[in-house]
């Protein structure tokens, strides 16, 4: 096999015909300035191409489900593994997946308990042992006389298929009914399930009226009953209620029985282990769609353990599957580290043991080890989700294959961010190749392989700059990165310090990890919360502080996180919030639409003689609108193809070509360009043409102030990272009248920034606080916080162990700090800076 991957003639979107060869079995990065085409060369090329491979491999039946792949703009590559990509958008976000159940871990639990799990009476405590015949006949003979009942035996329980051999068996030996998902049919008629869904089948032994002298017709029907299935079901037809009986499980205290243990008794995915209140979501006021979990309550029945009571009544040394998948990863490596079993116990659950504290294993490896099992995938940022998939592959033993990987370390602090880079390497070492877009100063170090793109974005990119060993790039005089790297070129540090003209004072802040703590916000300054991850910077700025001003100064309903008190909210007149959520929730919402800027295109457009004569309007040139629109794909201009066991892929419309307009909409052009020419351009192209249109050059301004110039104007917001969308959403701030005494927090709005763009990005903070307003940033990279006025930095470590303040003043004074795991990277980065350079 050969030693490289050659790429020859790669022209996707902005790159410009490149030739490339890539190290194989090598870690190699790929770096450069926002929009200067790395996730082209990485993604839409190298992982396309592998992708579509993979679907050629296929045999013709398969094939025939999938509709072929588009070829990635590049005359050939070769050398090419079998490709996975791990990027910040492949967890599902759904308030079914928690972290448990991402890693697989959660799952194997469910057999753990089922093996080895001891059974309580949820009522009293008890110990549960098994029911005979004889029992189950004497409860039912206690039901009140005159009781008509219904005796069934569940031969399927909650599983998929369309079971047609049993109900024929079941024909065959005399049994006329059913019930069948709730609903009794008769079993004469032919009966067809759907083999996708799930069905729960109880033959009808017997109907009877209870009353004196009908016992042994009564226990010869549950023996019947209970050679079918170790449980009888007793349906009580008044009442429509079902009470449960089982030759394996009863509380001889209580009388209550209960059913078979087995892995889907613990799945809160499942009718037959989920809680009845919640259905297994855990909280009050969400549903099966939510894609956020921003005002929760937790199920008043389960406690927000998602499963039904009886589930929860059987432990492992004392702890039942919701209270082990409410510990953190740390945590729960410490709890089976003390698990203490039988010798047959120990034989049972040995394999068992070992892939969960594998799995355990390597999530502590990537820096995850404060997050909890039960943590909701719709909770998780861009980077821990992106890391909880690498750790899944940590622990898949695959060899000869290509790992890509978009900006891996976001959301890492600098001490975890070691790690993470050990744990790439192992997949490298264990044979496979791993390419990593990406931005941060040591990961690029770390590498054996690098590749700059640039020089510039968009248009002004493409190219590859230099490529070479780590040493190489450093001494390229055409490389950006390798200036910033060799200290050539550098982020000044502030000469001064802003002194704060007030402060805004939380006390006592207890939600989640916070310890109590007290501390002050300064007003009219830059101000940096920091911390290693999970240390509850997030919890404090967000979960109170946004949360209390909002509902102060708007009079929102968000209920805030629990505080004492909080001074200084009368200092501010707004609080505004600039995280990284999609712009919207659909591929039509874009910078264009977002900002409001294309609104004024649409009316430009209808301006045009030619539209006038024709008698189009604004509305005439929206893509959401029937009328202009191509309506073959709605206006989408891509049409959606389901890949069945691959994910979802979207190629143009065949109708429009992808224009998302009709041919009629598209015959009308300002300056030479119709509609969708407009929404294809770049912002910085789109700034050049539009530069006689004061209301639409303002905000183009703004968006490439905020280093987005080579974003198109008709992006997809779907396809936007979530430091992009962040930024479009600061522009759209920015964009609004200066008012002063305005609050902007932002959460790590270097996600995605090369050196280049983050010198931009302190250009725009300091513009903000320098008219009179107050920025207060979550960060991890040393040159925002080397920059910032005061530092807030919150720790030691994750979970439990966080959510104290360890240091709080100037970078200066947190540097100093010896507790501070952030004053230890920050008094590096201080100590190599030149004040004098800076004061000139």
């Amino acid at each position: 096999m050969q030693d490289f991957i050659i790429i020859k003639g790669a022209r996707e979107h902005n790159l410009k015909n490149i030739d490339l060869s890539i190290p194989r079995e090598a870690l190699t990065v790929i770096t450069g300035p926002s929009g200067s085409g790395k996730s082209s060369l990485a993604i839409d090329t190298i992982y396309a191409e592998g992708q579509r491979r993979y679907v050629e491999s296929l045999s013709a039946y398969a094939r025939q489900f999938i509709e072929q792949l588009r070829k990635p703009d590049v005359d050939f590559i070769e050398g090419l593994s079998p490709s996975i990509s791990i990027d910040q958008k492949t967890v599902t976000k759904s308030p079914r997946s928690t972290v448990g159940t991402i890693t697989e871990i959660y799952d194997y639990l469910r057999v753990l308990y089922t093996r080895i799990g001891k059974q309580y009476c949820y009522n009293c405590g008890s110990m549960i042992t098994k029911q005979e015949s004889l029992d189950i006949m004497h409860s039912v003979m206690s039901l009140p006389e005159g009781s008509r009942i219904q005796i069934l035996s569940p031969i399927v329980r909650d599983r998929k298929g369309e079971y047609r051999k049993e109900l024929q068996k079941m024909r065959r030996e005399g049994f006329i009914r059913a019930r069948i998902d709730g609903e009794i049919l008769d079993l004469t008629h032919d009966i067809t399930l759907s083999k996708h869904k799930r069905h729960t089948i109880e033959i009808v032994i017997d109907r009877l009226i209870i009353k004196p002298g009908i016992d042994r017709q009564i226990k010869d029907s549950i023996e019947t009953a209970l050679g079918y299935a170790d449980t009888v079901v007793i349906n009580l037809l008044a009442e429509n209620r079902d009470i449960l009986f089982s030759k394996t499980a009863v509380c001889l205290h209580c009388g209550i029985s209960y059913p078979e243990i087995n892995p889907m008794f613990f799945s809160f995915n499942s009718k037959q282990g989920s809680c009845p209140r919640c259905n297994g979501l855990g909280f009050e006021n969400i549903d099966e769609d939510s894609t956020e979990l921003e005002e929760y309550k937790y199920c008043r029945l389960c406690n927000g353990m998602r499963l039904r009571k009886e589930a929860l009544s059987i432990k492992v040394q004392g702890t039942n599957i919701g209270e082990f998948a409410q510990l953190t990863v740390k945590d729960a490596v410490f709890f089976l580290k003390n698990l203490t079993l039988t010798e047959r116990e120990q034989v049972i659950a040995s394999r068992i043991l070992k892939e969960v504290k594998d799995r355990l294993h390597f999530m502590e490896k990537v820096g995850l080890d404060y997050l909890t099992l039960n943590r909701s995938s719709l909770t998780l940022s861009g980077g821990e989700a992106q890391r909880i998939r690498l750790a899944t592959q940590l622990g898949s033993s695959l060899t000869g294959v290509l790992y890509i990987l978009d900006e891996p370390s976001i959301g890492m602090h600098p001490r975890d961010c070691r790690k993470l880079l050990e744990s790439l390497s192992s997949i490298r070492d264990a044979g496979n190749t791993v390419i990593v877009v990406e931005h941060d100063e040591e990961t690029i170090r770390w590498a054996d392989y690098i590749v700059d793109m640039g020089p510039g974005a968009g248009l002004r990119g493409g190219w590859v700059v230099a490529s070479g060993r780590p040493e190489e790039i450093l001494r390229n005089g055409n490389s950006v990165t390798g200036q910033y790297l060799n200290g050539s070129l550098s982020i000044d540090i502030p000469f001064r310090r802003r002194e704060p003209k007030d402060f805004i004072r939380i006390i006592g802040a207890r939600e989640f990890n916070l310890k109590d703590i007290s501390l002050k916000l300064p007003l009219g300054t830059f101000t940096c919360i920091t911390g290693v991850s999970g240390s509850g910077k997030s919890t404090l700025v967000f979960e109170i502080l946004f949360k209390a001003l909002s509902r102060e100064l708007y009079g929102s309903k968000s209920i805030p996180g629990r505080y004492t008190e909080i001074q200084g909210v009368d200092k501010v007149n707004r609080v505004i919030s600039v995280d990284q959520s999609p712009l919207g929730k659909t591929p039509r919402s874009n910078p264009a639409t977002y900002t409001g800027l294309f609104s004024f295109v649409r009316e430009l457009f209808s301006q045009v003689p030619d539209s006038r004569i024709r008698g189009y309007s604004a509305s005439r040139f929206s893509f959401n609108l029937t009328g202009g629109r191509c309506e073959s794909c709605a206006g989408d201009g891509l049409i959606k193809v389901e890949m069945h066991f691959l994910p979802d892929v979207y190629i143009p419309c065949d109708a429009c070509k992808g224009k998302r307009y009709n041919r009629e909409t598209l015959e009308i052009q300002y300056r030479g360009k119709n509609i969708a020419e407009v929404l294809e351009m770049t912002i910085s192209e789109a700034l050049q043409f539009f530069s006689s249109i004061p209301p639409i050059r303002r905000k183009l301004e703004v968006l490439e102030d905020v280093g987005l110039g080579y974003l198109q104007l008709g992006q997809p917001a779907s396809t936007l990272s979530g430091g992009e969308a962040q930024r479009v959403k600061l522009s759209k701030e920015l964009g609004k009248a200066k008012k002063g005494h305005t609050l902007y927090i932002l959460d790590e709005p270097t996600t995605g920034l090369h050196f280049v763009d983050i010198q931009k990005l302190l250009t725009v903070i300091n513009s903000l606080v320098d008219s009179g307003n107050t920025v207060i940033v979550i960060e991890h990279n040393m040159d925002v916080i080397k920059s910032a006025d005061y530092l807030i930095d919150l720790g030691p470590e994750g979970g439990d162990e966080g959510g104290r303040v360890i240091a709080e003043g100037t970078p200066e004074q947190v540097s100093a700090d010896p507790d501070s795991y952030t004053g230890r990277f920050l008094k590096d980065k201080l100590t190599h800076f030149d004040y004098a350079r800076a004061a000139s």
